[in-house]
């Protein structure tokens, strides 16, 4: 009886993770139209941090700071391309991740422009 109660545990976990395997969300779902739309939200926000590091008041604070200025300035972008994700049904945990890695990179960057900058300012190559 043992070995039948076995079969009978195995066949019910495979129908299991046949079902869950059903419901996983597929990369290759995303039509062009979306995958172009995304693409246009990413460089919106790219454009929004530029933008923001231009600024002139921002040269003035520390480069922690200004880059927590910057990246807080354009958040509401990263809302708006959140809703690209969710309007074709994206699973909300796989675009927050990609949301936060994307956060992440450009964070870095801006971090790493303002204290070039920062270094240069203290060198006197920048009035």
């Amino acid at each position: 009886m043992k070995p039948y109660l076995f079969l009978v545990l195995m066949a019910f976990s495979s129908w299991t993770m046949a079902e869950e395997a059903k419901e996983e969300w597929n990369e290759t779902s995303l039509t062009d139209e979306t995958i172009q739309k995304i693409q246009q939200a990413q460089f919106t926000y790219k454009k929004c941090v530029m933008d923001a590091m231009a600024k002139p008041d921002y040269a003035k604070l520390e480069s922690r700071n200004a880059t927590d200025v910057v990246i807080r300035e354009c958040e509401p972008v990263l809302a708006d391309m959140r809703k690209v994700y969710t309007d074709v049904q994206v699973p909300a945990v796989i675009a927050d991740r990609h949301l936060k890695k994307l956060r992440i990179q450009v964070t870095r960057k801006v971090l790493q422009e303002f204290m070039y900058a920062e270094a240069a300012k203290r060198a006197g190559a920048q009035p």
